[in-house]
This record gives C-alpha cells, structure tokens and sequence, in this order.
C-alpha cells in the first residue's frame, strides 16, 4: 500500500512514480493554497462523520479532553474493523469538543484531520489530482458532492476552476 505525505493511503497501489508524485504534489498545493480562506467559524465542518483521531494523537487530544486514557478510548472513540481510531458522535450531531460559540474547545490540540478539513482531505485532494491529469474532467462535476450552503465551499469553487487550469498548463 503507497502513502503520500505520510499520512494519504493509496489504496490499491504499491509505490508511487515520480510522475504521479509530482501530480499529488501540485493536487496537494493547489488544495492547500485554499486552506487561505477565512473561516467563517459555521461549525459546520465538525458535524461531519468519520473524524479520525491517528493512533499518535489519542494521547495528545485525551489530554486535552482532560480525561485519562483509558475514559478516552472508551467513552470518546470507537476503534472501526479497519483499524482507525472515530470520534463517538451522534448520528447528525457535531462532534463533541464543538462548544456553544461554534469553537472547539481542544483547538489547540485538535486530529490533524481537523486542521486539515476541509481543503487537504483525501476526498478533494484526489479530485483535484484528477481534474489535473484529466484535461477532459471538469473539476466542478468532481467536487458537485461538496455542500453549497458552506461559506467555504462557494469560496472553493470560485478559485478552484482557475487554479486546475493553471496547473494543467504548467503540467
């Protein structure tokens, strides 16, 4: 199994090419040159499900829940069949370090998945990889699973279009 960055598996792959390396790097810096813009602080990124504590980071977020260990791995996470470590939620409710204010209240010591979403999860990476070394793709259709009432998602595709067709021409 190929992992990008440490962190993105591949699945299905067993290396990666220098090719298509270079291609996940521009994906990656075109999503991160999005991560510029300005939360409007909805809150709406943590209701979403799936919100992945890595096992180097139980420590870290428990502590900052101010729980031990063990309550932590117990009453906050579930660990799935696959092996990655959720946060226990409810089925449409936010997750539960989400304060009243629509702050969280671990912020400073937050998964990286949180500090990530939603500009370098997988999910937008590989269509915006796709949308690069696809010129027949249209990277709007890619993306169309994105929800249009999050401030952050109009301000997505407003850049997104320009940014893909930079790239394919620097390609």
């Amino acid at each position: 199994m190929a992992v990008y960055r440490g962190k993105y598996v591949l699945e299905g792959l067993a290396t990666i090419s220098p090719e298509m390396e270079k291609d996940l790097d521009t994906a990656y810096d075109i999503c991160k040159s999005l991560d510029e813009l300005p939360c409007e602080m909805c809150g709406r990124c943590c209701h979403q499900p799936n919100i992945i504590v890595r096992p180097e980071e139980v420590d870290r977020v428990a502590t900052a829940a101010g729980v031990d260990l063990y309550t932590f791995m117990t009453q906050y996470v579930y660990q799935t069949s696959d092996g990655r470590i959720l946060f226990n939620k409810s089925e449409n409710g936010p997750c539960r370090f989400l304060g009243k204010d629509n702050r969280c209240t671990i912020w400073k010591d937050r998964p990286q998945i949180c500090d990530d979403f939603p500009y370098l999860v997988s999910k937008l990476m590989s269509r915006v990889y796709l949308a690069v070394t696809n010129p027949d793709a249209d990277i709007l259709d890619l993306i169309s699973y994105m929800d249009d009432t999050w401030p952050c998602t109009k301000e997505i595709k407003s850049r997104i279009v320009g940014l893909v067709e930079q790239a394919r021409k620097d390609r």
